[in-house]
């Protein structure tokens, strides 16, 4: 493992009560993110805290996939979305109202506005995918996320983010289904977890911040995984999203345009589509059918 990695995500576990916990430090992944589009800093920040609770429930896939964290709105920011597969990748990006005026320390309950909804899909690899919808609950990121976690998975939940422009951080602390636990313990755990400020969750690494909280009942720490910015849009993806709008469709758009373009929302990647291409794809000269047609009505 590269020792300079800092995008990393640590499993930790209490061995006198039955609490699991993780951390999660992204560096280099939501540099490459923020990288990508001008976000403005409220969105930017919810942005990240997002990107690192969807690289914490990640870690609970059971089966080859991926996990969707969306939170939408119907106010000048639009929606949210984070995705993390279990090949430890993750991607993220939001849409908002461009021409909005958004100030650097607006809540995110007031950018959303009525009506929102926290969205968790889970979308195995091979079957069919699960989705879970809750009305948003709190002001934050990680107070929506316990809220939904409470309601949705009946787990006790509590979870900590922290997001500036370099790094995107998390502490989720879970009491193991199942099994007993004090109240008292429980109550002592996260009330030692609320002392961490979002400075130390941007700064420090699983091993020093881990020790600072809970030097007294130091939790048993599992050797970190390496997380990865990796964006599965494709050629071949967009191709098929033409097939599905239609030969008139693309063709009308093409014989307009010269050509089709579509940007990918992840990484800005843009695929270009001339009217050599789409003919290939449909198999047909449907570009020049559309002139024609165009040419006959007049």
């Amino acid at each position: 493992m590269n020792p300079n990695n800092q995008d990393l995500r640590t499993r930790f576990i209490f061995d006198d009560m039955p609490v699991r916990g993780l951390h999660v430090r992204l560096e280099e992944v939501w540099r490459h993110i923020v990288g990508r589009k001008q976000y403005p800093a409220a969105i930017r920040r919810a942005l990240g805290e997002l990107l690192a609770a969807g690289a914490l429930l990640s870690s609970n896939l059971k089966l080859e996939g991926t996990l969707i964290v969306q939170v939408q709105g119907q106010g000048r920011l639009k929606m949210l979305v984070v995705e993390a597969t279990s090949n430890q990748t993750c991607r993220a990006t939001a849409r908002w109202d461009e021409t909005a005026q958004i100030g650097g320390n607006e809540t995110l309950r007031n950018l959303l506005g009525e009506n929102g909804v926290f969205v968790i899909t889970v979308q195995p690899q091979d079957g069919e995918p699960w989705q879970g919808v809750v009305p948003l609950e709190g002001g934050s990121i990680a107070e929506m996320l316990t809220h939904y976690m409470l309601r949705s998975e009946q787990l006790e939940t509590h979870i900590t983010l922290a997001a500036d422009g370099d790094t995107a951080s998390g502490l989720l602390l879970q009491r193991l289904p199942e099994e007993a636990l004090d109240e008292d313990a429980w109550a002592h755990v996260t009330a030692l977890a609320d002392t961490v400020t979002a400075e130390e969750l941007l700064k420090l690494d699983a091993q020093h911040l881990l020790y600072r909280l809970f030097h007294e009942t130091p939790p048993r720490v599992f050797e970190p995984e390496t997380l990865e910015f990796a964006c599965t849009c494709s050629r071949g993806k967009v191709s098929d999203m033409l097939l599905m709008l239609g030969g008139e469709e693309v063709g009308s758009i093409v014989a307009e345009e010269g050509s089709i373009s579509v940007d990918c929302d992840f990484c800005n990647e843009k695929y270009v589509f001339d009217e050599t291409d789409v003919n290939a794809l449909f198999g047909a000269d449907v570009v020049n059918a559309v002139r024609e047609e165009q040419h006959r009505l007049q």
